[in-house]
């Protein structure tokens, strides 16, 4: 029986042809043999296509056609030959040329090819095409040159690298010319030297390290210290740098100093504080015309109520209790609207408190209406019950005082000013044109004109800090861009509407305070605290005692002394700080000393603290027509920086609160 044996389509070629086959079919290489002597003695397809060859026009010349001129005329085809030969493989990079002449970048391969017997047969030569990895290479490598160059190049910025523990490892020109330290001196050491000792005690650095590896960054300014010891105030930012795997490889640091900007910036705070306080006073100026019609107003009732007094009493008339109480009305007005000018002109930083709107425009009614003209209707529409707010009252008031006089001054032919509150609530898609507002429940206190309105082109600028239209020396162009200051420092907002001849609202919306507790704030009208501490029951009682009065005026140091000898107290007066220390040197013992703060020469203050000096247990009373913030920073251990021993009436005072205070210090009640 024959049987037939399947054949592979292989068997009948050799595995030397085999061999042929598979070279003759790699296209991306160029695989071929040469002589000894360098000779091309075969030639595959990967060859004849990126060389340009075919295989009749190469076999049978020398391999170094392939090379450039110089590197023919260095003798490399040579070398390489000769190394290939003796190290049994050559291997290396370089430009080739083609048969049209351009050039390529090849990855070469030379092995030497020998018999059983070592006899040098020739060479097996290898060559690819690796110009487009070569353009890549050279691409990364400039860019990563010209990266390192401009890190190099940059010397307004510290930009350096720390490695996963913090110490430095790379350092350019700008950290080297603003720390002071050469790359010698501080690479390898931790980047804490840079911080002062009291940052490296609280351990910031490694809390900055730790930011950045949580959160991927770390920014912040601060103090840092360089080489010679000398500080200088920095902007920080260090990013953690990983690699694909999102293993930590590193951070990167950059540092600017912005001393400079700082103090710039300290400059134009302390500036924006001082045009502040002068556009606060440009509008108490605003207001002295009426405010002095209406105290004219005031001292005519009290003078003639004074007058018709002393016409009844030489009459033998004793019904003069009507007058005696006109007299006493128009005092009371007197003193509210002073503490009130003198609560708005005085200093006083940022406090926010928790305080009714409402309350504060009824509180300031009067002012407003005086401020207006008699040409200018003034209207109030608030809103019942009113949501409290958490801002500063004095800024508040400010704000609503400027606005009303900005309305005024836009109706110069009359008109209405509305002063409104409202409760409202806002979602994000209503603040989408107030970056950085949250969404929530606000107070919006509204000033309402019918007045000519603003231009678009006027009303985008409004906000900008000394832009204005009013004539040269009638306005700082500080009022609408301290009231954005003020609303967005308060975590509120400002919005204008306005129209040419439709007039112009503007809406002051401070965010509500959702505190459980505490009743709204009313407005500081400059009487100072509202109670202090009781003092120690000590030395004389009510009616009995010695009590220095200290005036300059003379009439109010008559009445004072009048009251107190008719209550019973010894009384000594002085009418100012010098004679005053002489009384108390030459009296047995003084209990109470009653002194204006405004004195000439040695104040109220200072002399109080002589006489306190000299004897610590003696109590004072400070009399005032100025704010109290006179006496704020008064050191003691009081309220408001107040002694314990120490109590504050604001002029003017009533006969029956003066008696009650001086009693209440002498009996310790």
């Amino acid at each position: 029986m024959k049987v037939e044996h399947a054949t592979s389509a292989w068997e009948p070629i050799s595995g030397e042809r085999r061999f042929q086959l598979l070279v003759e079919s790699v296209g991306d290489y160029a695989i071929y043999l040469l002589d000894p002597n360098g000779i091309v003695s075969s030639w595959n397809s990967g060859a004849a296509r990126f060389k340009g060859y075919t295989a009749d026009e190469i076999i049978g010349r020398h391999f170094s056609s392939f090379y450039t001129d110089e590197d023919r005329a260095a003798g490399m085809p040579q070398r390489a030959l000769a190394t290939a030969s003796a190290e049994g493989r050559f291997e290396a990079e370089g430009w080739r040329v083609r048969k049209d002449g351009t050039r390529f970048w090849a990855s070469v391969v030379i092995r030497a090819i020998r018999d059983e017997t070592g006899t040098l047969l020739g060479f097996a030569k290898v060559t690819r095409d690796i110009t487009e990895r070569r353009i890549a290479e050279e691409a990364l490598r400039r860019s990563e040159e010209q990266f390192r160059l401009l890190v190099q190049g940059v010397v307004d910025y510290a930009i350096f690298m720390l490695d996963t523990t913090g110490r430095i490892s790379s350092w350019n020109a700008g950290a080297a010319r603003m720390k002071g330290y050469g790359a010698d001196e501080i690479i390898g050491r931790h980047f804490s030297s840079f911080y002062t000792d009291e940052d490296r005690a609280a351990g910031m650095p490694q809390r900055a390290l730790a930011t950045a590896l949580n959160e991927g960054r770390f920014e912040a300014e601060g103090w840092r210290v360089r080489k010679d010891g000398t500080r200088f105030w920095a902007s920080v930012v260090i990013d953690a740098i990983r690699d694909e795997a999102g293993v930590l490889r590193g951070f990167a640091k950059i540092t600017r100093d912005i001393t400079e900007r700082r103090k710039a910036q300290e400059a134009l705070d302390e500036a924006r504080e001082a045009l502040a306080q002068a556009q606060k006073m440009e509008a108490v100026g605003q207001l002295t015309g009426g405010v002095a019609h209406d105290f004219n107003n005031l001292l005519q009732a009290i003078s003639s109520s004074l007058e018709l007094i002393e016409q009844r009493l030489e009459a033998g008339r004793t019904d003069i209790a009507p007058f005696a109480a006109t007299a006493r009305a128009a005092v009371d007005r007197a003193s509210t609207l002073t503490r009130r000018l003198l609560a708005f002109a005085r200093r006083q930083p940022l406090k926010p408190e928790r305080a009714d709107l409402n309350t504060l425009v009824v509180g300031l009614w009067d002012l407003l209406r005086r401020s207006v003209g008699e040409t200018i209707r003034l209207e109030r529409r608030l809103e019942e019950p009113l949501w409290p707010v958490r801002a500063d009252v004095n800024q508040i008031e400010s704000a609503l005082l400027n606005l009303v006089i900005n309305a005024r001054d836009a109706m110069p032919g009359g008109g209405t000013v509305t002063v409104e509150t409202t409760n409202a609530s806002f979602t994000a898609a209503d603040l989408v044109n107030d970056p950085g507002v949250a969404p929530g429940d606000y107070v919006a206190m509204t000033v309402r004109d019918s007045g000519t309105g603003m231009p678009p082109d006027v009303l985008a600028r409004v906000f900008e800090p000394f832009f204005t239209t009013k004539p040269i020396g009638q306005g700082t162009g500080l009022g609408l861009s301290q009231l954005y200051g003020f609303a967005r420092q308060s975590d509120g907002f400002v919005r204008i509407d306005s129209a040419v001849g439709r007039g112009t609202a503007v809406h002051l919306c401070l965010p509500r305070d959702h505190a459980a507790a505490a009743a709204a704030a009313t407005p500081d009208d400059g009487t100072g605290p509202a109670e202090l501490p009781a003092p120690p029951p000590e030395r004389a009682g009510a009616g009995r005692g010695t009590v220095l009065v200290v005036e300059d005026e003379e009439l109010v140091r008559m009445l004072l002394v009048e009251v107190l000898e008719g209550d019973g107290y010894t009384t000594l007066e002085a009418a100012d700080g010098t004679e005053a220390l002489a009384r108390l040197s030459e009296a047995e013992a003084v209990d109470l000393l009653v002194t204006d703060v405004g004195l000439p020469g040695l104040n109220g203050r200072q002399l109080a603290e002589m006489a306190q000096a000299r004897d610590p247990g003696l109590r004072v009373l400070f009399l005032t027509g100025y704010a109290f913030q006179a006496l704020d920073d008064r050191p003691g251990d009081g309220a408001d920086g107040l002694g314990r021993n120490t109590r504050v009436l604001v002029k003017p005072v009533a006969v029956d609160a003066f008696r009650a205070m001086v009693g209440s210090m002498l009996s310790g009640r």
